[in-house]
């Protein structure tokens, strides 16, 4: 198991985590890291708890947003494939038709050839 020593509000914090996710850790706390920076510097110290909670609101409205986001393009997603699908039955339908056409066609010309061999 990993352990990684992070520093947030200037307070190093020692944390536990899986063999290889150290890095990922560092980045994480980085992140927490600058939104307390910033809540600090708008409100100034008002406690590490405190400031960790607003930072953690903050983090979990850009979370909140991140997900109705991700919910909206799943619906465009969904409507694009809709459309596609749609597409692609207008395609086949063109393309029977198409056939059909050209079946009718043939037989015509078919059936001018005899008349005028027969003629």
């Amino acid at each position: 198991m990993g352990q990684v020593t992070v520093s947030i509000n200037e307070r190093l914090y020692n944390v536990a985590c899986g063999d290889g996710e150290e890095d990922h850790l560092k980045e994480l706390a980085a992140y927490l890291n600058g939104h307390v920076s910033n809540l600090a510097n708008e409100v100034g110290q008002v406690g590490d708890t405190r400031l960790l909670l607003m930072a953690g609101l903050v983090v979990a409205d850009e979370l909140s947003e991140a997900r109705r986001k991700i919910k909206m393009l799943e619906g465009e997603m969904e409507k694009l494939h809709g459309a596609r699908n749609a597409g692609a039955d207008r395609i086949r339908q063109t393309e029977d038709s198409m056939a059909d056409l050209l079946d009718a066609t043939s037989r015509r010309i078919e059936d001018l050839v005899r008349r005028i061999e027969a003629a």
